[in-house]
């Protein structure tokens, strides 16, 4: 994903809230999801966060480029990790790398799930 720094983003100190960035996090896991999943995955399944792990690297400011690029790494039974680097387009420089945690449910129970093969070939691409 690729955006501009909006005024809406920074806080007091006039760069990016360290709180949009996690908004940023969960912007690109669920474009990524919606990219990828197909229609009845996305009708028998939502996913939640059950940790977040973030390192700041350094600030951004307004109308400053981001490029964010996201990856889903290790998975388990019913979670998977899913990895976010935010970097400033023109430098290249990374802002800040997530760690997030989050649990695949049934839609309709809203109860973990096996993520399946299936699944995790979504993800692959």
């Amino acid at each position: 994903m690729e955006f501009a720094v909006r005024e809406s983003d920074l806080d007091k100190q006039q760069h990016v809230n360290n709180v949009q960035y996690v908004q940023w996090v969960q912007d690109i896991a669920e474009a990524h999801w919606e990219a990828r999943a197909t229609p009845e995955q996305k009708e028998k399944h939502i996913w939640v966060v059950i940790k977040h792990e973030i390192s700041y690297k350094k600030e951004a400011f307004l109308h400053d480029p981001i490029l964010m690029q996201t990856y889903v790494g290790d998975t388990t039974n019913v979670t998977s990790v899913r990895h976010v680097i935010i970097k400033n387009k023109d430098s290249g420089k990374s802002l800040a790398e997530a760690k997030t945690t989050w649990c695949l449910l049934d839609a309709e129970s809203r109860k973990p799930t096996k993520i399946s093969e299936e699944m995790k070939k979504v993800f692959e691409k």
